[in-house]
């Protein structure tokens, strides 16, 4: 199972937009095109950073490079 981790935007730590929760599960997510997937390039397309609330599941995707994930002290 993923390990818990917070998450930072420069000075701003990010909050769950649901529950205000600020742990996080981490994975990396492909956002897909139609054209991409047409041409069987999908391996090409642009990928994200996804932020699932360990609390309630929510999930937040952020395509900035500049978020910072540390581990979440338990």
């Amino acid at each position: 199972m993923a390990k818990p981790v917070r998450a930072r935007m420069g000075e701003r730590e990010i909050l769950c937009l649901t529950c205000g929760g600020d742990v996080f599960r981490e994975r990396e997510v492909k956002l897909n095109s139609t054209g991409m997937e047409f041409f069987n390039l999908a391996w090409a397309n642009e990928s994200a950073t996804g932020l699932i609330c360990w609390s309630c599941g929510y999930v937040q995707l952020f395509v900035n490079r500049n978020i910072r994930l540390y581990q979440a002290d338990n």
